[in-house]
């Protein structure tokens, strides 16, 4: 399937490597022009080498205030638009509800909340104005259904979808939609630093880069405020 992406110009986060890098991998052989972002220049600029599509890196912590902006602006100078933002990046440290300190939330919340915010409030200005826009954020089946020994993930990523879900219906009739895929462990260095257990179902991250770019695509105007759950079937829930 054609995804009528050719050309357009998108913004993804943590895409040094993970599902930030699949998704990158994925736009980029759509013909999608990339804005690439992470703290791993080194990977960044690897990552830049191998795409088959135009693509830039920015290197930088996206809780750093100035970091969305400058994301945003690179986009806007080098290819002169921006269409589509994927914001992903590695999850916070694990740890039980009653382990884990005020600082640690907070520090939590300025990463997987704050910056993403900012980020998404920068890429969403030049979308409106042109009409037409994707927003997708790669968050955790945590949204939906807790996660033993991750209490930061709890809480952060659905705090961020309950925002997110909230902009999607202001945006409804400006041609921006807002989604968010909520993977299970996939093949990444984040499951090996969790610990997964040895035999378990592990996603192929570049399945999930198909499927970003597919809810990015020219084919889901009527596709936004959703959750998209990548998981095997492990959550139990309808």
């Amino acid at each position: 399937m054609d995804l009528g992406l050719t050309d357009r110009v998108a913004v993804v986060t943590g895409a040094s490597s993970g599902l930030g890098a699949a998704a990158a991998r994925a736009l980029s052989q759509e013909g999608v022009r990339t804005v690439l972002g992470a703290r791993g220049a080194d990977r960044l600029e690897r990552l830049v080498a191998e795409l088959p599509s135009p693509a830039v890196c920015v290197s930088g912590d996206l809780a750093a205030a100035d970091v969305p902006a400058e994301l945003v602006a690179r986009a806007l100078e080098r290819f002169g638009r921006l269409d589509i933002l994927v914001a992903s990046g590695g999850g916070p440290p694990p740890g039980p509800a009653l382990g884990v300190s005020e600082r640690d939330l907070r520090d939590a919340f300025e990463s997987q909340f704050f910056g993403t915010v900012r980020l998404v409030q920068a890429a969403v200005a030049p979308m409106r104005e042109q009409g037409w826009g994707r927003v997708c954020l790669v968050g955790s089946s945590s949204v939906r259904q807790p996660i033993d020994n991750l209490v930061l993930s709890n809480s952060t990523r659905p705090a961020l979808w309950g925002w997110a879900k909230t902009l999607a219906d202001e945006l409804r009739g400006d041609g921006v939609t807002v989604n968010m895929l909520c993977p299970g462990p996939h093949a990444t260095a984040r499951a090996e630093e969790l610990g997964v257990a040895p035999g378990r179902p592990m996603g192929d991250p570049d399945d999930l880069g198909r499927i970003a770019a597919f809810l990015c695509s020219a084919h889901t105007d009527f596709v936004t405020g959703t959750t998209v759950v990548v998981d095997s079937g492990a959550m139990r829930g309808l």
